[in-house]
């Protein structure tokens, strides 16, 4: 059965951008439920105020994002987006349209975040070259001496991506790509959030010396201490964020 919930007009900026925006939220909200039909291209061109290519364009893209299915002869189903999607819908989920952060979303980042991490400085350990080796020495040198915190975060971020290049897996580089694109909006709002992980600069020189020896489970155990360094930090922002609405 087609649903007939309202959708609103579009406010002026990309249309295609803005449709596509409006269906996604309510698609993540539990609006549309997986299954359910969406309007044809006229109703739906009629309650956003766009035109039909406009909407056509923007069904291709939440076809494309996994959110849609559709189907020969123009209808549009809604999938299942916790088994569709891959992880660029996160960075969209993270940030809810009322500017609030979606607590699950980031618990579950943070879970990834330590998991890829450990895991690719053992792929590290085993596969660096000797150019990586140095990178990752030479970055934790300079985050020692860097006072600057957004600059400590950009060291640190490239430390990781070093890390996760030596992995020689793809799937943590991309799985890493969209974490870092995540992140770098929020990287303001965090800064003290990570600032016990950034001076953990032991640890930084454990898992580059790890990694230039070739120690697997060393380089795996200096890893998830580094990650988890920040630990007690992430759950106060978790925590302070999860009573924010009955504040």
């Amino acid at each position: 059965m087609v649903d007939t919930a309202a959708f609103s007009e579009v406010v002026p900026q990309r249309s295609a951008d803005a449709v596509f925006s409006q269906v996604r939220s309510q698609i993540v909200a539990g609006s549309l439920e997986p299954g359910q039909l969406l309007p044809g291209e006229r109703e739906l061109s009629t309650q956003l105020g766009v035109s039909r290519g406009v909407v056509r364009e923007a069904l291709q893209r939440l076809a494309q994002a996994g959110l849609v299915d559709i189907r020969h002869g123009g209808s549009t189903r809604v999938l299942d987006y916790r088994t569709s999607t891959d992880l660029g819908l996160l960075q969209h989920m993270l940030v809810r349209p009322d500017s609030s952060l979606d607590i699950p979303v980031l618990r579950s980042l943070l879970e990834m975040r330590i998991s890829i991490g450990v895991a690719a400085a053992g792929l590290a350990a085993k596969r660096a070259t000797l150019d990586q080796q140095h990178k990752v020495r030479d970055l934790t040198a300079a985050l020692e001496i860097e006072d600057d915190v957004l600059k400590q975060q950009d060291i640190d971020l490239e430390f990781w991506s070093v890390i996760v290049n030596a992995s020689g897996n793809l799937a943590y580089r991309i799985a890493y790509n969209g974490l870092v694109a995540t992140y770098r909006p929020l990287r303001g709002v965090i800064a003290s959030v990570v600032v016990p992980e950034l001076l953990n600069v032991e640890s930084h020189r454990a898992l580059a010396a790890s990694i230039a020896v070739g120690d697997i489970k060393c380089a795996e155990a200096a890893a998830r201490e580094l990650l988890e360094s920040s630990e007690s930090q992430w759950q106060g922002l978790l925590d302070s964020l999860t009573e924010a609405p009955s504040a």
